[in-house]
């Protein structure tokens, strides 16, 4: 279980939607709809002069009973243009808003009203969970007396053991590193990361016992004390391994031609250390992951790009790639000895949930514990230009009580996904696509038989 507690935004936040409340043409009621706001959003207006946000827009309850009781129909609510200009097409306000609230409270979110938006769509969009569990609930909540264990291993499972004659083992043992929550932090491509958020990351990392991949370049004295939760990724460009702080259990290169040179310089520099491997998602990546995976990698890190597209084709998704990879595996009768860990684009607990179902084991979490800092994904910053929240300046204690709020609600929601799915061990749903239902298939079972039609056909 994640303990949280609240760690309040330091700036207000960018609503949905504003109050624009007209003074010309008043008829000055005596009892004003705004005096009988039963939150008292006029009576403590404000204006916060450094984001020049007024603060109905933040304490609107969106009642909308000042709206509809003015008699001249003076007070309206529009939408907010600040707001919908946050993010991109993949990182989508809605989903920075959601991941600011659970930074900042914990807690799972709750529409109260259903949920509003299309049963389809791209990527995981397309992709639902089978709940049919959740007819009998546990009795006493995701905490509770029925134990669910989100522990995950990393690291090869070998197929059998060999003991000698006085019953001891022969060879060397399996290496594994157990972490008790199948997501890994990693700090993302671009920011205004300090020493300071490195600092915060590496200690929500350390108090979630998970781990935290981060460049070579960025691992200095000043982490020496979290060496045992660090994955320092070697660049492609560094022409050695390099000095790896004393206490690291894992590293991970990028895959490249001579990526034999690396692990092989890896393992006489560190003989017990796990390697994983970094292979980018592409059309490449299934004959290249098991060419690894002959020559003995027991972690193989698939990278999707930012929007959780494969990285040379934006019209395939990180779930079909994790999907592939797993099958593959299946096939050749290899998917116990290696870790397959998968990243790009996870931006919510359900992702998390249905990357594991299609085949991942753990996932990497990079931008979502940006966005807890209250970043807008502006990408102001890598235009040299200054970070509107600030987040450089941000204390270490307050990063690391963002990303354990942050991870602390998309545990809960995982646990609440796997017990409306009957599911007890994360690591009995890694490739449980039974567990799941997939538009496409689900599209192709039911009107097949119809045949493909091409755009402009006409029928008959």
């Amino acid at each position: 279980m994640i303990h949280t507690q609240s760690a309040l935004s330091r700036f207000k936040k960018i609503t949905r939607s504003g109050v624009i409340a007209w003074e010309e043409g008043c008829l000055n009621c005596p009892v004003c709809v705004k005096r009988q706001c039963v939150y008292g959003v006029y009576d403590n207006r404000s204006l916060d002069a450094r984001q020049m946000i007024d603060s109905l827009d933040n304490e609107c309850m969106n009642c909308l009973r000042c709206v509809q009781g003015c008699p001249k129909e003076l007070i309206h609510k529009s939408l907010n243009p600040e707001y919908h200009d946050m993010g991109d097409v993949h990182w989508t306000p809605d989903i920075i808003s959601t991941l600011w609230d659970q930074a900042e409270t914990g807690k799972i979110p709750v529409s109260g009203a259903g949920y509003p938006g299309p049963f389809s769509g791209p990527g995981f969009d397309s992709m639902w969970t089978d709940m049919s569990e959740i007819v009998r609930p546990t009795r006493d909540g995701i905490h509770g007396r029925e134990y669910i264990s989100t522990t995950v291993d990393l690291g090869g499972t070998p197929s059998h053991l060999e003991f000698g004659e006085n019953g001891d083992l022969l060879g060397d043992p399996p290496t594994l590193i157990t972490i008790p929550l199948p997501i890994i932090l990693k700090v993302p491509s671009f920011g205004a990361i300090s020493k300071k958020t490195l600092r915060g990351w590496a200690m929500a990392a350390r108090r979630l016992e998970t781990l935290i991949a981060l460049p070579q370049t960025m691992v200095d004295d000043a982490l020496d004390e979290f060496s045992q939760v660090l994955i320092p990724m070697v660049s492609p460009e560094a022409p050695e391994v390099g000095i790896m702080p004393k206490g690291v259990r894992l590293v991970e290169i990028p895959w490249e031609n001579n990526w034999h040179r690396r692990v092989k310089k890896v393992k006489q520099a560190f003989p017990s250390m796990p390697i994983s491997v970094r292979v980018p998602m592409d059309k490449n990546m299934e004959e290249r992951v098991f060419s690894l995976v002959e020559e003995g990698v027991s972690i193989i890190h698939l990278e999707g790009d930012s929007n959780a597209r494969f990285q040379d084709n934006h019209a395939r998704h990180l779930k079909d790639g994790i999907r592939a990879v797993h099958l593959k595996f299946v096939e050749e009768n290899a998917r116990d000895g290696v870790t397959l860990l998968a990243s790009g684009g996870i931006a919510m607990a359900e992702h998390v949930a249905k990357s594991i179902i299609c085949g991942a084991d753990a996932v990497f979490v990079d931008f979502p514990i940006l966005i807890a800092l209250e970043c807008r994904m502006c990408r102001r910053c890598t235009q040299g230009l200054p970070c509107p929240a600030e987040i450089g300046r941000t204390s270490p204690s307050w990063v690391a009580a963002r990303a354990l709020n942050l991870l602390g609600a998309w545990h809960n929601q995982l646990l609440e996904v796997m017990g409306a799915m009957g599911i007890r061990d994360a690591r009995r749903l890694r490739g449980e696509a039974g567990r799941a239902m997939f538009f496409q298939d689900l599209d192709r079972s039911t009107f097949g038989f119809l045949g493909e039609f091409e755009e402009g056909c006409e029928f008959d």
